[in-house]
């Protein structure tokens, strides 16, 4: 779907089967990200329950490829959180839920990148620099769309020596092309389209087709830590 389309934005706000947010897993989530009496985030405008979120999902769930299994019912919100892990695609499937418990129309965007954060093992499983079905989600807020990508956290952007990606809800959170040393880090090379709940099938499959190596069996990635890697 384009980001210039007319959309339904109450319908960009339902709970589907991966955006599972009225589970209590997903709930407890919102609840310690936007503390306070009565409903989460009581008396803060969207903006800034969007903000807090960014942080929570950013730092409060371990970014990492490794291990990760590929099976439909692991790329629920709730199950997301539960394990405190996962990649980009796991940790966007989580904003977009947490974002859209507390009112905030979301779709979650797909891309390729070159020069995706990675340690020189993975290059090697991934089959270079590219790297295929790259996620960030898509908030509105304030009557427009803002792209957000609560993905890398800060302790593995320290040891990989880039800035952690911030997010003030009014401007786009694209990662920064440079890292801290001024070397490129990041650049978009398509962009795969926005999608109203996480297109299973269209994105593991395709993330099998283009990096067969990282996948150890049919639904689980290789073993390992890039954290471990880093060090």
């Amino acid at each position: 779907m384009s980001s210039h389309e007319t959309v339904d934005l109450k319908a960009l706000t339902a709970e589907t089967e991966f955006l599972d947010y009225n589970s209590d897993t997903v709930r407890e989530f919102v609840a310690k990200a936007l503390p306070g009496e009565g409903e989460a985030g009581e008396g803060l405008s969207d903006t800034e329950k969007a903000v807090r979120l960014y942080y929570a999902v950013r730092d409060g769930i371990n970014y990492e490829v490794y291990g990760s299994r590929m099976t439909r019912g692991e790329f629920t919100a709730s199950a997301i959180i539960k394990h405190k892990r996962g990649f980009c695609v796991h940790k966007s499937i989580v904003y977009a839920a947490a974002v859209r418990a507390v009112g905030v129309p979301s779709r979650i965007v797909y891309g390729d990148v070159r020069n995706h954060l990675s340690s020189e093992r993975l290059r090697e499983l991934v089959g270079g620099d590219v790297f295929c079905f790259h996620s960030l989600t898509s908030v509105h807020l304030d009557g427009r769309w803002v792209k957000a990508t609560p993905v890398f956290n800060k302790l593995l952007c320290k040891l990989y020596k880039i800035a952690p990606l911030e997010f003030d809800g009014t401007t786009d959170s694209l990662y920064h092309p440079y890292d801290e040393n001024g070397r490129r880090h990041m650049e978009f090379l398509r962009m795969r389209g926005e999608f109203d709940d996480f297109p299973y099938e269209t994105v593991v499959d395709g993330i099998r087709a283009a990096h067969p190596k990282l996948f150890r069996s049919d639904d689980e990635l290789a073993e390992g830590s890039l954290t471990g890697e880093a060090s």
